[in-house]
């Protein structure tokens, strides 16, 4: 995040200032020009293309407008054919290279927001509550591309509105930048998986909105402590803990990976359980609000791992979350996993699977189809070897 970096502009003849702000610590706009309802599309693409960003001075729906117009030049068919024999890890590797130009250029469109989160522009709806909860309180006015605004608005509802979560039959209330419980699936294994006997103590190794020890205390786990090294996961797992009513059951700590006291100490004990869903693509995030989805070089993974045998009790058992996408796009194989786990001291119980069930695996658009289409999600149950 930026926000102690200064944006500046001409209007009026005169040279105006504001704080630059960006939740993808996009860089500062080297060049900004006013724009607003007259500007053709054609003429806004190019220039944000070129790096221009516009500060809209127009009507906020027609900003909006402005974008999707921005958003169907950027998607529009590629001149140049799809290669004979691209491999699907080229594939993917062009298709985050077009996801982040196409951000880059979208983030182009910024508005003003004066102190107190307020739009100054006809027809701007009201985003101080959205901005609060994902800013903090205003002290000073900032410029933010309109797709960020727009992005946390959206946040903000599904924080008001909430995840069902069929297995606990309840919800989970996610928070900006807390990746959403939106596959079921994996957390339909969570529930039915056999538990190990007996099951007093569970850790939850980045349990971002809390979702997962909610599962494994619905299951009647007394004891569980959930650790994750992000302060707005943390506030968005106490929150959805404490709304569930699981305060008695779940300690939140924050932690890389395995939980520690104040003087850096394991003084937890060993776990009969461990649970861990890391991120499931080995590659380099473009942003903190990525770090969810992209585990580089597989720190996350192996740091699980290695630390897995140390942190168990006897008869426990660790249980890995995991997606084979990357291996369907050729980012990891199946064999430097069971070498990992092997390298780890670590023994493979037993492995439940699923389909993956979003919606991506119907869209045969999409570059990654055939990947997604293969997905498989599963829950690897470890232990330590004999």
């Amino acid at each position: 995040m930026q926000t102690n970096n200064i944006i500046d502009w001409q209007e009026a003849g005169k040279t105006k200032t504001s704080l630059w702000h960006s939740e993808n610590a996009a860089p500062i706009p080297k060049k900004v020009q006013i724009a607003d309802d007259t500007i053709k599309a054609d003429d806004a693409y190019k220039l944000c293309c070129e790096g221009t960003a516009l500060l809209w001075r127009g009507d906020f729906q027609n900003a909006k407008l402005l974008m999707q117009a921005l958003s169907r030049r950027i998607d529009r068919p590629r001149k140049k054919p799809k290669k004979a024999g691209e491999t699907m890890l080229e594939a993917f590797h062009l298709h985050r290279q077009a996801q982040s130009q196409k951000a880059r250029i979208l983030g182009m469109l910024v508005i003003e927001l004066n102190v107190g989160y307020n739009i100054s522009l006809r027809r701007a709806p009201d985003v101080k509550a959205a901005c609060e909860h994902a800013y903090g309180k205003s002290s000073k006015g900032i410029v933010v591309s309109l797709r960020e605004i727009l992005g946390l608005v959206g946040a903000y509802e599904w924080s008001k509105s909430g995840v069902d979560i069929s297995v606990i039959n309840n919800k989970i209330y996610p928070s900006y930048g807390v990746f959403s419980p939106i596959r079921g699936e994996y957390l339909d294994l969570v529930d039915v998986t056999p538990l190990p006997i007996p099951c007093n103590l569970a850790f939850d190794i980045g349990t971002g909105t809390g979702v997962l020890a909610a599962v494994l205390a619905n299951r009647g786990i007394t004891k569980i402590i959930a650790t994750d090294n992000s302060h707005r996961a943390l506030d968005c797992a106490l929150k959805n803990i404490n709304l569930l009513g699981l305060k008695a059951n779940v300690t939140l700590l924050e932690a890389n990976l395995y939980p520690k006291d104040k003087a850096g100490i394991d003084s937890y004990g060993k776990a009969d359980l461990i649970i861990c869903n890391p991120p499931w693509l080995p590659a380099h995030p473009s942003s903190a609000l990525e770090s969810a989805i992209y585990d580089e070089k597989s720190q996350m993974l192996k740091g699980f791992l290695n630390g897995l045998a140390e942190h168990l009790s006897a008869h426990g058992e660790g249980w890995l979350i995991l997606s084979d996408f990357a291996e369907h796009l050729g980012l990891r194989t199946r064999n430097e996993l069971l070498g990992w786990i092997a390298a780890a001291g670590l023994k493979v119980v037993d492995r439940a699977d699923t389909k993956a069930r979003h919606s991506k695996t119907l869209d045969a658009s999409d570059p990654l189809h055939l990947a997604r289409k293969a997905e498989v999600t599963s829950l690897w149950r470890l232990a330590k070897l004999d």
